[in-house]
């Protein structure tokens, strides 16, 4: 079911989603087993490149297509104060992106990707999601097939990235939703709010979860997230489609991509976590999709730029599995 037309398609989709490649996975750590090193030697890398060539179905792989996308979209509850800039800043942003300015593509200039930024009706915000839902079903389906749409299939890792004035209280909104403990466990200072700005933007979290009732998980990304964050969990689950591997970046991505996790629990096997951010949320959110972050750098740019930096660490860890030689191809004993 490549075409979905409403969340109930979606969700059918998440149930009938491929797994990794059992004979791939098998090969790939028969022959870790014999690389040249110590076991276990290089730690959490060779957990990873088994990963990969499980998804992959190649137990000698390469990753040399990878794919960074960066989603943009407005959210109609900026105009409730929630983060230090206004919602004019998420066209500009576009622009730069557009024109190569912004540190994502850098980062993904840096590691040999492709990247494409797709624009999500910016000149028409979601609704205020304190007085109800932020998005009809159309609306969200529109987004979802967006983000399927813009993963190529000739890819060979995706990235997915965000840019959305507002978008951190639609993200806290989204983890509240699905895991409880309520505004202030969750919101966070995104883009550098005061102590003022906090407190209103978690009393803005804990109308729109007592606006919005409902906590199935596809219906609180339509209910409490945004158009990025619907495209950015199409392109995760187009991804998945594909077998693609996944690297999440941070709060806003990860919130995104908890709903599917949350309404098909295994939708995120495909998917490791580039990094931990510094919005204090995203740390306890990792914690519960059961994902440990490969960096740690304080980082909390958003637009793909964590997961993009970590490229560089499948890069290596895949390199080391499919270009090292073997004991028997080096003459090294094996003692």
């Amino acid at each position: 079911m490549s075409r979905f037309a409403s969340l109930a398609d979606f969700r059918e989709i998440l149930k009938a989603q491929p797994g990794p490649d059992a004979d791939a996975a098998r090969a790939a750590a028969e022959r870790n087993a014999q690389l040249t090193k110590p076991p276990a030697a290089l730690g959490r890398l060779e957990d990873l490149a088994r990963w990969y060539a499980s998804w992959r179905g190649d137990p000698r792989p390469r990753l040399e297509s990878p794919q960074v996308i960066v989603f943009a979209g407005n959210h109609g509850v900026a105009a409730r104060g929630v983060s230090a800039f206004p919602p004019e800043v998420t066209a500009q942003m576009v622009a730069n992106f557009k024109a190569g300015g912004a540190a994502i593509n850098q980062l993904a200039g840096v590691f040999g990707a492709r990247m494409d930024v797709h624009a999500l009706d910016l000149d028409t915000p979601t609704a205020d999601f304190t007085r109800g839902p932020a998005m009809s079903e159309a609306e969200v389906v529109a987004a979802l097939r967006t983000g399927w749409e813009a993963v190529d299939p000739a890819s060979d890792l995706v990235v997915a990235g965000e840019m959305g004035i507002a978008n951190t209280t639609a993200a806290a909104a989204i983890a509240a939703a699905l895991y409880g403990g309520g505004a202030e466990c969750w919101t966070g200072r995104g883009t550098g709010l005061d102590d003022e700005g906090l407190s209103r933007k978690a009393q803005v979290v804990e109308e729109a979860l007592a606006a919005n009732p409902s906590r199935d998980p596809l219906e609180v990304l339509r209910c409490l997230g945004g158009r990025e964050l619907a495209a950015m969990a199409g392109a995760i689950a187009r991804a998945r489609a594909e077998r693609i591997p996944v690297i999440l970046d941070g709060f806003i991505c990860t919130a995104a991509a908890a709903t599917l996790e949350a309404a098909q629990p295994g939708a995120l096997d495909h998917a490791v976590a580039g990094h931990v951010s510094a919005e204090a949320a995203h740390a306890a959110l990792l914690e519960r999709l059961g994902k440990t972050p490969l960096l740690s750098l304080g980082m909390r740019l958003g637009e793909g730029s964590g997961a993009a930096l970590a490229i560089g660490v499948l890069k290596g860890a895949i390199a080391c599995h499919s270009g090292m030689a073997t004991f028997a191809e080096a003459g090294v004993s094996e003692g």
